[in-house]
């Protein structure tokens, strides 16, 4: 597919360029996917992941009101216009980020989670290394420029899948228009610096990026008959290009290849069961959807066979999202697939008195039964 796309020069006006089916993670088409390049706002992909991490696992919610520093406040390029001392919820927040690629709303978010904004970059680069993505640095969380700030398309695109595991985000990033502080004095028009959500079917984020260093860049999802992809353009000398070479790779990839989903996202394929835990059976759950890839009327009539592997050493408590297996998908006994299951609620230690009542239910079992 990469010798296809290449001859097909479907993006030609960039520095650098990749294409990526989310399930499988399988590169349809890729050109310079490995040069380091300036992100620009693309960075916030990052910053929003790490901002899902949080709603997750509960550091932030989304009505919490937080209270914008003199330093969010003053940080220039694409804004809202928050105030020093302002308050605003996680959710316009959000918004803020994902439609208006808010640099002092980024920050804000950046101090609420790790204290300060040197703080969050390093969370930032942690999760760059866990992804073992070795050719990203990242310097702030807004993409604003800076010396040794850069990734690739590869590593952005990487980051964008795993920020679609949080398919909420997609609430956010498909919205074309809306206000912040509706019907106050300083009401703030947001509009989507991505034009692809309200004028290309299919497209429903994610992130657009541009300083003079980084030229005009693009990191965009759409979903068509089930089938998710990415696409990255980095480094195009207009946005009218930009969305262009956008277009080109996601018609690419909806008009030759489909896939065959044999589980979604969270779909329940087993349970654990530990007699030290405060429920006893917790379900196991798929991480990400799974698919088989093929090129369009090659679809497999091959019969694929799972087989579910729970990790024996399992320590309470485990937190919500805790990987406890894995999924291997297998075609003619080869393993084409392996994929993470987890469990999606915390596996608490079960408290004196369950453990007790439990012991009180099995002598009562044991008597009855003899």
């Amino acid at each position: 597919a990469e010798e296809q796309g290449e001859k097909l020069e479907l993006t030609e006006d960039a520095k650098a360029a990749i294409l990526l089916e989310r399930d499988t993670g399988k590169i349809l088409y890729e050109k310079n996917a490995h040069e380091k390049l300036a992100p620009a706002s693309m960075t916030k992909i990052m910053t929003l992941l790490l901002i899902m991490e949080a709603l997750e696992d509960g550091r932030l919610t989304l009505d919490e009101q937080i209270t914008v520093s003199e330093r969010a406040s003053s940080m220039g390029g694409s804004q809202v216009f928050l105030e020093a001392g302002e308050q605003m919820s996680v959710e316009d927040l959000i918004k803020a980020i994902a439609i208006a690629s808010a640099n002092d709303a980024s920050v804000a978010l950046a101090e609420q989670i790790a204290g300060s904004e040197e703080a969050f970059v390093k969370m930032m680069n942690d999760k760059a290394k866990e992804l073992n993505l070795e050719n990203t640095m990242f310097q702030n969380s807004s993409g604003l420029p800076a010396k040794d700030h850069y990734t690739t398309a590869y590593d952005m695109a990487i980051i964008a899948k795993e920020l679609l595991k949080y398919e909420d985000v997609l609430k956010y990033t498909s919205i074309y228009e809306d206000y912040l502080r509706k019907g106050e004095e300083n009401e703030f028009w947001l509009v989507n610096t991505n034009k692809l959500v309200r004028f290309y079917d299919y497209v429903d984020g994610l992130k657009t990026g541009y300083t003079s260093e980084a030229k005009f860049c693009l990191t965009a999802t759409a979903e068509k008959d089930d089938m998710r992809v990415i696409t990255v353009i980095m480094g195009a000398d207009t946005a009218k290009k930009r969305n262009e070479m956008t277009m080109n790779l996601i018609d690419y990839a909806f008009s030759q290849y489909e896939v065959e989903k044999l589980f979604k996202q969270g779909d329940k394929v087993a349970n654990i069961r530990h007699v030290q835990s405060e429920k006893m059976s917790y379900d196991v759950k798929t991480r990400y959807p799974v698919s088989m890839l093929h090129k369009r009327g090659e679809k497999s009539s091959n019969f694929y066979e799972t087989e579910i592997k729970i990790n024996k050493e399992i320590t309470l408590p485990l937190k919500k999202g805790t990987e406890v297996g894995t999924l291997i998908v297998k075609k003619d006994e080869e393993v084409v697939l392996e994929t993470p299951l987890i469990i999606d609620e915390e596996m608490k230690k079960a408290s004196f008195m369950t453990l007790v009542k439990r012991t009180l239910q099995n002598i009562a079992k044991y008597s009855v039964s003899s």
